[in-house]
């Protein structure tokens, strides 16, 4: 079947830009789809060991903004510094992505369905299910993304600011279950849940809501006659998720912030007197610790996201024969 043939079949402007989760080749989805989200994660890890590094930063390095942070990990480690705690993160973010988008798009099919007899706008409609499948997807995904947060962070900041020094990966979590059991793996698990969940469920409802809001700008949304092209298609869903990203750091920083010191912090301290501390030391500025690299990791990190995951829907596609 030609490309022009498919085309007539689409009956309007929602079929060109979401493809339902049943017509997708799973198998395929979830192989490629590792690969792809392995290969922007390789891109984006140093954003996320500066932004850690300037959220736990005492005495000194506490006057260190982004770059300074980022030279200084490349003075002291070199490249590989910026990937402390890499292997950690890339081997639990595969079962974690299959679950978090198993969720997503169940949740947000269901979602749809659930919305549609409150006759609500496109656009709202849009935000209320991609922002339940967000929330969904999120508090599945927690259960294994929560150790790996905890490991892969001990490693980002080892030997900074005083933090302990470890071998790898391993040596963490075997020192961590050492001294707290299993339950040490899920320290901070609360205010990642907290900070995750709603993070996730305004990323996508903000996702769905502004893409919309774009479409119907351009005045394609209702007009099933002018079909846009793939690069606009592409600019669109980038541009969502540029603003999606933008709009989250924004609202989660602080718990983002507190969440971190939690893990990190040997002393096991619980979260008021982080708070308590945080203001002591910087004031209600404190809260937004590396939000520079937090608003650029995360615009960075949805955009190239959702290009990359619409894109994988895309290739995915069930091909209906003729």
């Amino acid at each position: 079947m030609d490309t022009s043939t498919r085309a007539a079949k689409i009956p309007s402007l929602y079929h060109q830009t979401e493809i339902n989760w049943e017509n997708l080749d799973m198998t395929k989805f979830y192989v490629v789809g590792a690969g792809m989200f392995s290969c922007v994660t390789v891109a984006l890890y140093p954003v996320s060991v500066i932004k850690t590094r300037m959220q736990v930063a005492s005495g000194e390095a506490m006057r260190r903004n982004a770059l300074a942070t980022f030279k200084n990990i490349l003075k002291v480690d070199g490249v590989p510094g910026l990937y402390r705690g890499f292997g950690t993160v890339i081997t639990g973010a595969i079962p974690a992505r299959i679950i978090f988008l198993t969720a997503l798009e169940k949740t947000k099919a269901t979602s749809l369905k659930l919305v549609e007899p409150l006759k609500l706008s496109e656009s709202m409609e849009a935000a209320l299910a991609n922002g339940l499948g967000g929330l969904t997807a999120s508090l599945c995904s927690q259960a294994v993304f929560v150790p790996i947060d905890v490991v892969s962070q001990k490693l980002m900041v080892q030997g900074y600011s005083g933090h302990v020094r470890y071998k790898g990966g391993l040596d963490v979590a075997q020192k961590i279950i050492k001294a707290d059991g299993p339950r040490g793996l899920y320290r901070g698990f609360g205010l990642s849940v907290m900070t995750y969940a709603p993070s996730s469920a305004v990323w996508w409802a903000s996702y769905g809501f502004s893409q919309r809001i774009i479409w119907s700008a351009l005045g394609h949304w209702h007009d099933k006659e002018d079909t846009p092209g793939q690069l606009k298609i592409v600019g669109v869903q980038a541009t969502g998720g540029m603003i999606a990203g933008a709009v989250t750091s924004c609202v989660s920083t602080p718990l983002d912030t507190i969440k971190t010191r939690l893990q990190v912090n040997q002393n096991k301290p619980k979260a008021g007197e982080v708070i308590r501390r945080l203001i002591a030391e910087d004031g209600w500025k404190g809260f937004y610790r590396g939000l520079g690299p937090r608003f650029f990791s995360s615009s960075a990190w949805g955009t190239s996201m959702i290009v990359c995951y619409e894109y994988l829907k895309r290739v995915c596609a069930k091909v209906e024969e003729a």
